[in-house]
Order: C-alpha cells, then structure tokens, then sequence
C-alpha cells in the first residue's frame, strides 16, 4: 500500500476524528493479527462477532487508529455510520489514485479459474495484481485493493455475490476497466428467485465500469448471448461452438491431460492448449485470450499463459491415490458446475479395468428449486461417462432420482446419509485403475472422504 495521510481517510469515508491527522498510514487491517505499526484498524461486525471489541488491542499493537461506528475506550476512532461502507469507500477511494487497466470479473460458475487464466495473460506484458483465493466478497476486495503500489500496472479482480445490490457495490469500489462475465447458472437462486434474476445480479458488474469498459461474455450461455450493447459500449463474445462470435476455438483435441484447439479472431488464429481436462477450461481460456487482446498483448504471449496455468487446491485438483486418479472439486457445486466437472471425469482415462465414478454431496443455497436441480444434476450424470454414482446428504437421493430417469442402471447408482457410509461403501468398491470425481459444496466438506481414502 502507498502512503496515505490519517487526514486523508478521515475524509474520504467522511468520519469524525478529533486527534492530531498529520500521520502516515501504510496499511488498513480488519483483523488484528495483521496489524502494523502506521495502520488504521477497521472494526467490522458479523453474525459471530463485533470488531469493536478488538479497537483498543489493535491501538496497542500499532494501529494508529480505529474506523468505527462508537466510541471504543483506549482507542483514537474515525467514527462512520457504517464501517462495512466505509471500508469499500476507503478502497474506492484508494483504487483512484492508480490510472491502470483493471479486469473485473463475475459470474456463477469459472469465475476462479477465469481470473487465474487472466491474471497470467496480463502478467505476460503488465506487473499485476490478483484476487487471492476468494477474496471476492466487500471485505476481501477491497483489502485486495490495498495491495495496489506504484509497481502495480493492472489488476485483476473477482467478484462474487449471493444477493441483488453485492456486485454493485463491489463494482462502484474496484471502477473495471474491463468486465467479463463467465455464464449464469443456478449458484444463489434461493436468493435471486430465478435465472433472470441471477443475469441482473451480475450484470451489476458495469455500475461501477469505466463508461467504454468493454463487456466480455460467453455466447455458448443462453442468457448471455441475448445481451446487447448499449451507448456504445463494446461486447466482445466467446465460444467454443459458434464461429459467429468475435473469438472462437475450432478442433479441439481432448485428452486426460486438457484440451490442444485453435483459436480463431478478428486478425488471425493460433494453436493454443490448456493442460486441464473440460471443455469448460476451453472457454475459461477464451475470455482470458479476449481479455489479452483488449490489452494489446500478443496472442502468442497469450497462447504461452494459458499453457502455463495449473489448478489450484480444493478446484480440480487430481491426484493419484493407491492406483486410482482422484479428481477433487469440493470448493462449489451447482447444476452447471457439475456438469463441467463430469467433463473433466469423462476426458479422464482409467486403468485396466478401472471405471469412472462420480462422488456427489448436496448442492447448497438452491432453496425451493433444490429437488429439481438436484434431479437435473442426475441427469447429467446418466449422460455423462460415469459408470458408478455414490452420494451422500439430504438432498443428494435426487442425483438418483435424476440419474434413474436418463437410463443409469439403478445397481450403478447408490445413496448414504452419511458421509461415514459412503465412505466405508467406497473403500470397499473402489479399486486400482477407476478414476473419481469427488463434487460438492464447500459446506459438505467432501474432502473428509478424500482424505479418509488416499
């Protein structure tokens, strides 16, 4: 973080103060483990706990001040009205003093993969920052905004919501230069009633975008593909199925390793490969080349990226367990997440005599549209090449509902309460050679059974 003045932050979050300003601050924290001398402590409050409680231990550890919404006994505090707006302020604020290229991006499904592809893509020609792990939330962006310096020459920034007003609010405080949009699926329908509402949510993305910030959308998703430009604003499409949007990959070549195609463009076309198994990774790598080419980098330093990029942790990440491929997607899960995994699954080759087989847990935060996307979940598993499904949960009978129903053999197809019973069910049917796919929302912890089988 660039040196700001106390002065300064007490007025851009427009706070009351009455202490000496003249101080430089050198880092803003929301927790007190991270606090450094010259720092100004924010006390949020959540369901589980009152930062407030935490103002007069971060004045000892050297925060110079307090942003709170009351007075804090042993504390110099900025009072605010909201310290959760104030927060975002302060950030927009900060986000302000740096004229660079920054990459907002969104959407229900990819939106982790994508930014990595892109943070790569922009690293080739700019010094750049990215969102870490999922700090894509009003606390972890705009703390990832503090890590803008003067070194920094773009940035690119996740943005992930659950309700209608989030991804505004998130958009109005990083200002995208460029915003993409991955696809709309059912991830948060319990909150935004329907698919439609889930589009308006995200295309939130351009309330805060530069007014000619170009909008870069997957033309593959139904909803998306329908948006037209507007005042001007420039829509750059992607597909991995129509020749007729502005990028497009043709002969794509799979395999268990990821995917060789040719990318096709307004100026030419270029081989390009992404060394991670689904098609769902081909367009990943698409609005990552789109996002290279707005910034004038060239497509072969783009090809080069994309080529480079790995997975990382709890998202696809396979691993060989005892003679077996596991292939590990617990951090989210949604109909069409899961899909895109039983792709992966299915590129997947297994040993001699082995099988495909997909592990499922519950998808959570569907509210009233849960048995039915459940259901369709099953379905794409009876589609996809899995010769075995095991699931666990309240809610994951329906993959077998749905499963039973496209013609999956019902021995094939087995359902436990507990993860403890499935677990000892997979111990003593899997075997040397099968592939497995282990997905489910973060809340069911799905890795336990991974961990209890390697």
């Amino acid at each position: 973080m660039e040196k700001m003045t106390l002065a300064e932050i007490v007025q851009a979050v427009e706070g009351s103060f009455g202490y000496p300003a003249d101080i430089e601050i050198t880092s803003v924290s929301t927790d007190t483990r991270t606090i450094k001398p010259n720092s100004v402590f924010v006390a949020l409050k959540g369901a589980n706990f009152d930062g407030h409680d935490y103002g007069a231990k971060a004045c000892e550890l050297g925060a110079e001040a307090v942003i709170a919404e009351r007075a804090i006994e042993g504390a110099k505090c900025i009072v605010v009205d909201s310290t959760e707006r104030a927060l975002l302020t302060l950030a927009a604020y900060y986000r302000r003093k740096f004229d660079i290229p920054l990459v907002g991006i969104t959407g229900s499904v990819g939106k982790t993969t994508t930014k990595d592809m892109i943070a790569l893509v922009v690293s080739k020609k700019y010094n750049t920052l990215k969102t870490e792990g999922n700090h894509n939330n009003e606390i972890g962006l705009p703390l990832t905004l503090f890590n803008l310096s003067s070194e920094t020459q773009a940035a690119v920034i996740e943005m992930g919501m659950s309700h209608f007003g989030e991804i505004s609010r998130l958009s109005m405080c990083c200002e995208p230069t460029v915003a993409v949009i991955t696809n709309i699926g059912h991830s948060h329908i319990e909150n935004l009633g329907s698919q439609q509402g889930i589009l308006k949510a995200k295309m939130e993305i351009l309330d805060g975008a530069q007014y000619m910030a170009p909008l870069i959308l997957s033309m593959d998703d139904k909803l998306l593909s329908h948006i037209e430009a507007h005042h001007g604003r420039e829509i750059i499409f992607y597909s991995i199925k129509k020749k007729t949007a502005d990028v497009y990959a043709a002969d794509i070549k799979a395999d268990e390793n990821g995917s060789s195609f040719t990318i096709h463009y307004k100026d030419g076309s270029i081989p390009a490969r992404v060394n991670c198994p689904g098609e769902h990774n081909v367009k990943n790598a698409l609005a990552a080349f789109c996002v290279g080419r707005v910034l004038d980098i060239a497509p072969e330093l783009i090809a080069e990226a994309i080529g480079e990029f790995k997975p990382q942790g709890i998202r696809q990440n396979i691993r060989q367990a005892r003679g077996m491929t596991f292939i590990v997607d617990c951090y989210n899960a949604a109909p069409d997440s899961i899909k895109a995994a039983l792709s992966t699954l299915s590129q997947s080759s297994c040993g001699e005599g082995g099988r495909r087989v997909a592990v499922l847990s519950d998808m959570l935060e569907l509210g009233k549209h849960s048995r039915t996307l459940h259901k369709l979940a099953g379905e794409y598993v009876a589609a996809s090449s899995a010769d075995l499904l095991y699931c666990c949960g309240t809610e994951a009978k329906f993959y077998v509902d749905g499963a039973l129903k496209k013609g999956m053999p019902e021995e094939n197809c087995r359902w436990f309460e507990s993860k403890a019973d499935m677990t000892a069910a997979l111990k003593a049917e899997l075997h040397e050679g099968d592939t497995v796919l282990f997905k489910a929302s973060r809340g069911m912890k799905l890795e336990e059974v991974v961990n209890a089988l390697e």
